[in-house]
């Protein structure tokens, strides 16, 4: 059972020629120097690849020459909502580029770990927030399987969960991925106070502060609930370094800086 793309020529190219294509003049134009050994986890946007595809680029440019085997995408729930995390229960997601097997054996670990993991359908039939970041994994690897998972509800007894249980599974040949955007529908100057406020919080590698300004309304993320479960994770498992790699909004591609949503990629390593 293959969970066939649903935003393949909306939010991406629909066409294998055209997605490649776009993927490699996004990987050009974020090419740098920067070398950063041993990445176990990034943050990254999930929006149309025109708004937020170069900054998702910067991260996995990084990931070129790292040796990875399971990626684990959360991502929030856009469209339903429901108690506890949801992984694919089918054998693949697919993409224009091919269809990408989910690892059972590590979903087998999750959910026995923690009564609030499931394998379902739930949060994944018309969800974005992990389609959309496949493709990047599969332009710089062509041998890897994944865990999707889904949140249906943010609750701090969830993101800790979660966070548990991930890293049980956390090994070295194991990539975690928090999947969001930041504040929406602000004007360019406000969207830049709040979205500076997470952008601090993930360069000092602060989750604490990070769920007190997340719950307080001083910065706004729709994976605000990912990105602690995956900072937590890892900060269990030793990882304490975070790189900030870009951060921007949809106003400043768009031209319309009234009405924005923001951007940004980390990594951690």
């Amino acid at each position: 059972m293959i969970r066939e793309p649903a935003f393949a020529g909306t939010f991406y190219p629909g066409s294998e020629t055209s997605l490649k294509n776009t993927l490699q003049h996004l990987f050009e134009s974020s090419a740098s120097e920067e070398n950063y050994s041993n990445i176990k986890g990034i943050i990254s946007p999930h929006a149309g690849y025109p708004y937020s595809g170069k900054t998702a680029s910067f991260v996995f440019n990084k990931l070129i020459n790292q040796n990875f085997e399971t990626a684990i995408i959360i991502s929030p729930s856009h469209h339903e909502y429901f108690e506890g995390c949801s992984i694919y229960d089918g054998d693949a997601y697919g993409t224009p580029l091919g269809s990408v097997p989910v690892n059972k054996t590590v979903t087998e670990k999750l959910v026995d770990s923690n009564p609030m993991i499931f394998e379902g359908v739930k949060g994944h039939r018309q969800e974005h927030g992990i389609e959309v970041i496949i493709p990047f994994l599969q332009y710089v690897s062509s041998d890897f399987s994944f865990v999707p998972i889904v949140m249906g509800d943010q609750n701090k007894i969830y993101v800790d969960g979660l966070a548990d249980s991930l890293s049980d599974v956390i090994d070295d040949r194991t990539l975690v991925i928090a999947s969001t955007d930041l504040s929406h529908f602000y004007s360019h100057n406000n969207a830049d106070k709040l979205d500076s406020v997470f952008e601090k919080r993930v360069r000092e590698f602060d989750f604490d502060n990070l769920e007190e300004n997340l719950r307080t309304g001083e910065c706004e993320a729709c994976g605000g609930g990912p990105t602690l479960a995956v900072m937590k994770a890892l900060h269990k498992k030793g990882i304490v370094n975070s790189k900030v790699m870009n951060r921007t909004d949809s106003g400043l591609v768009s031209g319309d800086l009234s009405n924005v949503v923001g951007y940004l990629s980390a990594l951690f390593y």
